[in-house]
């Protein structure tokens, strides 16, 4: 997939923490719909039987939002999605025309991703995930971009524990946007907190193009 054909924010779902905000996760994946991202379907801890019934779910009210499936490409191809989402460590699958992410954690998982995007984390502590880390913060980003060799031909999110006003400091460490996950599912409003982030993404990529 071309690097400007996405969406500057990744959405990854967690029933659990909609769940315990009041609402469904399909609630909060019609609230996201016309926002500027692409949503990343897990729900991994379903029977199978479960998650291809809420997948199927979620298609059916993601209107033109995007979606790809976590670690399952039979899954992917089953819904409809646009592609999948894997870990660092699996194969490439063969299937051409799909969209494949990786969830990378340092430099070297990003140089053998072999993917359309990639989300790097834990960039700062998550309540998704409490305890998960270390945490590499604004200065471990920096550090893992400004020596990755695929920078500005591989798209990376930001993950963990992204909030309004975290994504221009991400963008302006090398990430190509953020993704987020409890603070997706859990905001008052979840399309107005993904056009935010939007919105400082292309803030913060527009300051970089401007000589200084």
């Amino acid at each position: 997939m071309r690097r400007d054909a996405l969406p500057p924010v990744l959405v990854l779902t967690d029933r659990l923490a909609a769940r315990r905000a009041g609402r469904s996760l399909t609630e909060v994946v019609e609230a996201l719909r016309g926002s500027p991202a692409l949503l990343v379907y897990r729900e991994k801890d379903l029977e199978p039987d479960a998650r291809r019934e809420l997948g199927s779910e979620v298609m059916g009210c993601a209107g033109e939002l995007g979606v790809v499936v976590a670690s399952d490409l039979h899954l992917a191809l089953e819904l409809g999605a646009l592609g999948v989402h894997l870990s660092a460590t699996d194969p490439r699958p063969s299937s051409r025309g799909l969209i494949v992410g990786r969830s990378c954690h340092d430099r070297g998982e990003l140089a053998a991703a072999r993917c359309d995007y990639a989300t790097l984390s834990p960039v700062h502590p998550t309540s998704s995930k409490p305890g998960y880390g270390p945490t590499l913060g604004i200065d471990g980003l920096t550090a893992v971009m400004a020596g990755f060799p695929g920078r500005g031909r591989l798209p990376v999110f930001a993950l963990g524990g992204i909030a309004a006003g975290d994504a221009g400091p991400c963008v302006g460490a090398g990430a190509f946007g953020v993704a987020v996950m409890g603070s997706a599912m859990t905001a008052p409003e979840p399309r107005a907190l993904v056009e935010q982030l939007a919105a400082e993404v292309l803030a913060a990529r527009t300051s970089e193009e401007v000589p200084g």
